[in-house]
């Protein structure tokens, strides 16, 4: 795995610039640096060395040094690519995984990307018209954020690279801050840096004439089929993901695996007998300490097991760390403990394989079952009836049958914009010191929910989930909390190989018998044991409500919360409230104190 950046045009000591910019990202690439530089461009490149150790240096070049390439990702079926080429006459001068990338793009253009399978981000310049062509994945498993300052592109793989430049004035993002209070992440393109974009996945770009076009040449649609018999569909999961694994694990240096109680990541390790898992747990009792479960797993399928329990103050202390490696803030708690196994896995291997994706893909989120739930309550009552019964609820303490009420009385439409759903546009009026800046979150979604009409409500959800949530969240903390311990993490659920077969499952396959990612779970089940093929979905458990109502980091949050940079954004005594009312057991705000907590640590690493 790798880091690029770059710029095109000139600027002042540029060789100095592009140092800069480049040395900022040395974590992703800590074995060596390239870099290229002509009157049009200066490039910068550093490695984690994966595949061709001695060989695979950047930049690389096609035959007549027209095409100059900077890679960051892998390619996993490059020797079928690398043969085809030969076979074309093309000449290789490294075994590389990079060259398939310049010449594949030589042979067939933009086109060249439909025949990738891997995780990518990249930048192609042509030196005969100054052009550059820069391409992210399919699903955003590799990250690339450009700007177009002054008629110059600005490019890199982390945007802390882009504020290197000298030419970028930086600027906070107002837009942003509103998005982000919703959906507890940013949500792309956009990004919290005025001028900086994030090219969403599945989309390539052209640099040419100080214009940059985007184009989208990859969309995950679904088409079930709903012919297909329960075996049938468990046999295609099996045998697409057995061999996606196996793809994945291609690799000079040492794989490894994550390994938590849940049948994801369960299911990737075991096929890495003889080899090292990775967990790490908090000292909260069984629900925020899954290292029991694994270890236990691991003995079962015969694996060398690490693990490291996460203190408090270890926690509290890496939350700076971690938000300036994340760009942007993220307010999912999940990326610090991620930021911890990754650092544990990167004493013993380069690669691990982990479980991205597969609830995205198959329908794991236990949300995803909300539209059976809900189908007679919403079918017998009225949907002017549902809302006003929705607006007495409101006002109702935290009783039973409350929570049934509020989300059964909206469509999906109306009320699901991804896994996490922090602020809606009224509370945000409230907190926030500026409203005009506040928008329904509802209303971002509907372009997406537009898209997919004719889907039922489980994959309108899985269809969302997969254009917004994965990418802002899922993929944003995987990339960046691995990288910044320079470990390279692969995801074989988000193949594409895996990928075509997800597609075709039915929804009485993915969701069944009152439980989720059904047909994947029979799949794990023919390697796993019961107990955790059919474990329900927890997610990472993080016991922030735990600390909120601990005085030590109440405190911390306080201070946060009546600071200057509070004061800039929100009504204080509103943020306070929330924070209180959660540390006398009034209310479960901690999701939402974490995500103003979170915002305000970010803000003042990258503008304090």
């Amino acid at each position: 795995m790798c880091g690029l950046c770059g710029f095109t045009g000139s600027v002042a000591e540029k060789d100095k610039v592009l140092e800069r910019m480049t040395d900022v990202i040395t974590h992703r690439g800590p074995d060596s640096m390239g870099y290229y530089t002509d009157d049009r461009i200066s490039m910068g490149f550093r490695r984690l060395s994966i595949i061709d150790l001695e060989g695979g240096s950047q930049p690389i070049y096609n035959a007549d040094k027209s095409l100059v390439l900077m890679f960051n990702g892998e390619i996993y079926n490059y020797k079928e690519l690398r043969s085809e080429l030969i076979e074309k006459g093309y000449e290789f001068y490294t075994k590389t995984d990079s060259e398939v990338l310049i010449h594949g793009f030589e042979e067939w253009g933009e086109k060249m990307l439909n025949k990738l399978r891997g995780m990518f981000g990249f930048a192609i310049y042509n030196k005969k018209d100054g052009s550059v062509f820069i391409a992210r994945d399919f699903f955003g498993i590799k990250p690339m954020h450009y700007a177009v300052i002054d008629g110059e592109l600005v490019y890199g793989s982390e945007i802390k690279s882009i504020l290197q430049y000298p030419g970028y004035q930086k600027r906070f993002n107002k837009k942003a801050l509103d998005n982000y209070l919703s959906f507890q992440y940013v949500v792309p393109p956009e990004t919290f840096f005025e001028g900086i974009y994030c090219l969403l996945p599945g989309h390539f770009m052209w640099f040419r004439d100080g214009q940059v076009s985007v184009t989208r040449y990859f969309e995950a649609t679904f088409e079930p089929d709903n012919n297909i018999t329960e075996k049938e569909a468990v046999d295609k999961i099996e045998a697409a993901f057995e061999d996606s694994v196996k793809a994945h694990k291609i690799s000079d240096v040492e794989v490894g695996c994550f390994l938590s109680s849940g049948v994801d990541s369960s299911y990737v390790s075991t096929y890495f007998a003889d080899q090292k898992t990775f967990t790490v747990g908090f000292d909260f009792g069984e629900r925020y300490n899954e290292i029991s479960w694994a270890e236990g797993l691991s003995k079962e399928i015969g694996v060398e097991h690490h693990t490291h329990l996460i203190s408090s103050e270890e926690f509290w202390e890496a939350v700076p760390k971690v938000q300036y490696h994340m760009d942007q803030p993220l307010a999912d708690p999940s990326c610090v403990a991620l930021y911890f196994v990754s650092k544990l896995a990167s004493e013993y291997v380069k690669v691990v394989l982990s479980g991205e994706g597969a609830d995205e893909l198959f329908g794991g989120y236990t949300v995803y079952n909300e539209p059976h739930v809900f189908k007679w309550y919403q079918k017998i009552l009225p949907e002017k009836v549902r809302y006003a019964l929705a607006r007495k609820a409101k006002k109702w303490p935290h009783v039973k049958g409350r929570g049934y009420i509020l989300r059964g009385a909206r469509k999906t439409e109306d009320k699901f914009i991804g896994n996490a759903f922090m602020y809606d546009d009224e509370e945000k009026r409230l907190l926030l010191k500026d409203p005009s800046i506040v928008t329904r979150p509802q209303d971002l979604c509907k372009k997406f929910y537009n898209r997919v009409k004719n889907y039922d409500e489980e994959t309108k959800m899985q269809y969302l989930d997969i254009n917004l949530w994965m990418v802002g969240d899922i993929l944003l903390k995987a990339d960046r909390m691995s990288m910044a311990n320079s470990l390279e993490l692969r995801v074989p659920f988000l193949d594409k190989e895996v990928f075509k077969v997800a597609r075709t499952i039915p929804t009485r396959l993915r969701i069944a018998h009152g439980t989720t990612k059904y047909a994947m779970r029979q799949a794990a089940l023919r390697h796993l044991p019961k107990a955790t093929a059919q474990k329900k979905k927890l997610g990472f458990p993080v016991p922030t409500r735990v600390w909120l109502k601990d005085q030590k980091y109440y405190n911390i949050v306080k201070e946060a919360f009546t600071s200057p940079t509070a004061e800039k954004f929100f009504n204080t005594d509103i943020i306070v409230s929330y924070l209180d009312d959660h540390f006398n057991g009034r209310e479960d705000n901690s999701r939402k104190v974490w995500t103003i907590y979170v915002f305000l640590v970010w803000y003042n690493i990258f503008f304090g």
